[in-house]
């Protein structure tokens, strides 16, 4: 699976999470120098408190458009180390 924000790959690997319909991808599979981390949060009932990513690559950005959870809850302990995208970010095989 590739994420791609302004025609570059931003992340990359075989080996993502499905959660909600949504691709996880481990955090070793992004490319950093893209990525800032938010002060925005929200909470999921089951997977807990979500931290956010601002995306920037060649000029363009879009703003939260990653969320990961330091500490997701146990029902969603799979995902805890995974990244996973929306707002303007495509998600491909």
């Amino acid at each position: 699976m590739k994420a791609i924000f302004n025609d570059i790959v931003i992340a990359e690997s075989d080996q993502t999470v499905v959660v909600e319909g949504n691709q996880y991808f481990p955090i070793d599979s992004i490319k950093k120098e893209y990525f800032t981390e938010t002060t925005h949060h929200t909470t999921c009932p089951w997977k807990g408190k979500a931290s956010y990513y601002t995306i920037s690559v060649d000029g363009e950005t879009t703003e939260n458009a990653a969320w990961f959870y330091k500490e997701p809850k146990d029902a969603a302990k799979e995902i805890k180390g995974y990244v996973a995208f929306w707002k303007n970010v495509a998600v491909k095989q």
